[in-house]
């Protein structure tokens, strides 16, 4: 376990030093992870001048800076990605949508097996909020990042919201948020799925080269698909 490096992507609207309460739960998140010998690198997008888009480097599309290409080896290297961040009229936030858009960007390269590049990688969700949307926000995270290639381990999420509501957030005094028993269960069965699915990926060669390479379907072959197959 002590090769896999994890990195967290903190999509709070908040500029360091202000306190990112996802950032509260990502070290909470950060410690069972490291307990478990994984190696771990917090971004947070807010502090980075990332331009959006969906290309590798957005100065090649006309923007002036772009901070991405200086992070995405980071990301690129990593066996596990924790997409982390708060909920915004229910939904994830901007900078969580634009660093989808930018992970997307790389969903046409290939890695050494001439798969899409994340496969054999795993990702996950943390949430926080002071209103409703934790599995909202989890499940479209979820999704994205399967549909450009991660896999995806079971019980792959963990959010904390309060009672419904504006209200405390997750750090803030008495929210109960830090000694909340099923967001702390949750973060602790995440890290720990984490861990084991990347594990088992990385000790077998990450996910297996057939029937997913997308060069060989450019070439004609179709790994058992029929154009008119017979129906019996």
């Amino acid at each position: 376990m002590t090769t896999l490096k994890a990195v967290y992507i903190n999509t709070t609207l908040k500029r360091s030093p202000e306190v990112s309460h996802t950032g509260g739960l990502i070290e909470r998140s950060r410690v069972v992870l490291e307990k478990a010998g994984v190696s771990t690198t917090v971004i947070r997008a807010v502090d980075h001048n990332i331009a959006p888009g969906v290309y590798p480097d957005m100065r090649e599309d006309g923007w002036e800076e772009d901070a991405w290409p200086e992070l995405w080896p980071l990301i690129n290297e990593a066996e596990i990605l924790i997409l982390a961040g708060p909920i915004w009229l229910g939904d994830q936030s901007s900078e969580s949508r634009k660093i989808i858009e930018r992970l997307y960007a790389h969903s046409g390269q290939t890695n050494d097996k001439g798969q899409y590049v994340f496969y054999g990688k795993v990702g996950g969700a943390l949430v926080t909020g002071n209103e409703d949307g934790v599995k909202h926000v989890a499940s479209n995270v979820l999704y994205s990042l399967q549909h450009i290639g991660y896999t995806i381990p079971p019980q792959a999420d963990a959010g904390w919201i309060g009672a419904v509501g504006p209200g405390p957030s997750y750090l803030d005094e008495g929210s109960g948020g830090p000694e909340s028993d099923f967001t702390n269960r949750n973060l602790t069965f995440m890290a720990h799925n984490l861990v084991h699915l990347a594990t088992m990926l990385n000790a077998n060669g990450g996910i297996p080269a057939e029937g997913n390479v997308p060069s060989e379907w450019n070439d004609g072959k179709r790994f058992g698909f029929e154009q008119n197959p017979e129906y019996r």
